[in-house]
């Protein structure tokens, strides 16, 4: 039978990209596209404009930024080096639950499953029969941080108890140039320039060029909008809105600023709720890296920079930066040759370090439904759909670290703990309550082991466990557990602090294979 598909080796190939926006988005798209799609022997040009601001997100990554940098062509040691980077083995919760009550979310497993049982339903088991034993010490990766230790993760963990993972702090606009460099040692074009005019087909709306303040016109087959909040194609060339979701994540502003670091470097990202929002705290070798991410509605800007100020570890770096955002996303991310990446698309508050995550997803899908020019509207309908589930799916896990508070009397905190939730949402913490039943959806971007974190950091327990923990009796579960708990600490005590690796691992080579991030 005769093959009648025009392929995208047909006439019909797209030949050139173009890239609205530098910053973080823009270097990744232009150094991934580059990459992955070199056989194709595109025109890719970045435009971006020296006169322009970036807003510098994503200090802060999840172990998915290793499988980007792979893609690439980098190793985690030239960034590291490159970016005065750093280890991050999670996140460190304080006082979200309550004042003075933290937790971690580790980027490992809990335990080891047993007979087909997962291992939080025999953790239950005892604390049901009175024994209460901290969840936290039976994962390896929260030991490790918690001890301030590192260790390279093993490329064939002997069991679940030795899987875990990490990811990375860096320099935002350090890394921006990292892959700027090498996007344009990969053929990238790169023009400086103000766009002044969008240059729109006027049959199908489609993007043909732009035309810059200096009168040069660019043209091209496809179109990726990284100029952040604006969305100079994605939302005033092509007219999509933008999806509000204040109503469940109220949080509208930020504040950043940098300090000198004054204690020791520790392997986690830390965030510290406090009365109208919550902090950041990342650390760097040349800065640590803060900012109050808060609710306009319970803090005036001045107010929380004070607060920000009032809680910093050093001197202060200079000025701090405001920033206003709506959460939510566009009601479309691609719309006909137009395809919106990074903040253009939307934007979650980086409570769980997102921002990156969303990018480099974004990007993976993009080659995944790569187009011709006749644009099949199938390809962009797959990808919409499957980008707001995304979205939808980190915005519920956002919610639960809200929702589940007890911070009684603070106004963002009552109405949050209070709120209506997501019907999808609701319905996974019921589960929970009811048998300690894990719910996983499509799209998911956290896993099993990071809503088990959740759930047990916040001090949420099920009902009831389930029957299938019977298989093994409580004397025989506490031996085990003594066992497990025993293997943790030795592990921890073969590895090194956390600053010792990072400034070391520049030597180094890595390259253990994905456990956790999507």
């Amino acid at each position: 039978m005769a093959n009648t598909a025009a392929g995208q080796g047909g006439g019909d190939a797209i030949r050139s990209i173009a890239i609205v926006g530098g910053g973080t988005a823009g270097w990744m798209a232009a150094s991934y596209l580059a990459r992955t799609l070199a056989h194709a022997n595109l025109d890719i040009t970045l435009i971006d404009s020296s006169e322009i601001g970036t807003v510098g997100v994503g200090e802060a990554t999840v172990p998915a930024i290793r499988d980007f940098l792979k893609a690439v062509g980098l190793t985690e040691a030239e960034v590291l080096d490159a970016t005065e980077g750093t280890i991050k083995l999670g996140i460190h919760f304080a006082d979200w639950a309550e004042p003075g009550h933290r937790f971690y979310h580790p980027f490992g497993l809990y335990g080891v499953p047993a007979r087909g049982v997962p291992f939080h339903h025999y953790w239950l088991k005892l604390r049901a029969a009175g024994h209460e034993v901290p969840l936290a010490d039976y994962c390896l990766c929260t030991q490790l941080a918690e001890h301030d230790r590192f260790l390279a993760p093993p490329e064939r963990p002997g069991s679940d108890l030795g899987v875990f993972d990490f990811a990375l702090h860096f320099d935002a606009s350090k890394f921006a140039t990292v892959l700027r460099d090498l996007s344009l040692s990969g053929g990238v074009t790169h023009l400086d320039g103000r766009i002044e005019a969008v240059e729109q087909d006027p049959q199908n709306g489609r993007v043909r060029a732009v035309k810059l303040a200096d009168g040069r016109r660019v043209a091209a087959d496809l179109w990726i909008d990284c100029s952040g909040f604006r969305g100079l194609l994605i939302g005033e060339a092509m007219g999509v809105p933008f999806i509000d979701w204040r109503k469940w994540l109220p949080c509208d502003r930020a504040i950043a600023l940098g300090c000198e670091p004054v204690d020791a470097y520790r392997p986690v990202t830390t965030s510290t709720a406090r009365a109208a929002g919550w902090q950041w705290h990342i650390p760097l070798r040349h800065r640590i890296g803060n900012g109050y991410v808060y609710c306009s509605d319970h803090i005036e800007d001045d107010a929380a920079e004070a607060v920000l100020r009032a809680n910093i570890e050093g001197a202060a770096l200079g000025e701090a930066r405001r920033i206003r955002f709506t959460p939510g996303h566009r009601d479309r991310f691609w719309k006909g040759n137009v395809v919106a990446i990074g903040l253009a698309g939307g934007f979650l508050e980086p409570l769980e370090s997102t921002s990156i995550t969303l990018i480099q997803s974004g990007l993976e899908r993009l080659v995944r439904l790569f187009p011709d020019r006749g644009f099949d509207p199938a390809l962009a309908t797959l990808f919409d759909r499957q980008s707001r589930l995304e979205f939808e799916r980190i915005r519920d896990f956002l919610l639960l670290h809200y929702c589940l508070n007890r911070r009684l009397g603070e106004p963002l905190w009552d109405r949050m703990r209070t709120m209506e939730l997501p019907e999808a949402l609701q319905a996974k913490i019921d589960a929970w309550r009811a048998q300690g039943e894990l719910v996983r959806y499509e799209w998911e971007t956290f896993q099993d082991p990071s809503w088990l974190s959740m759930y047990a950091g916040f001090d949420l327990y099920p009902r009831r466990y389930s029957i299938r923990a019977d298989q093994f009796d409580v004397a025989e579960l506490r031996s085990t557990f003594e066992r497990m708990r025993a293997a943790i600490g030795d592990t921890v005590r073969l590895g090194v602090p956390g600053h010792a690796f990072a400034t070391q691992l520049p030597q180094r080579q890595t390259g253990m294979p994905r456990q956790f991030a999507r």
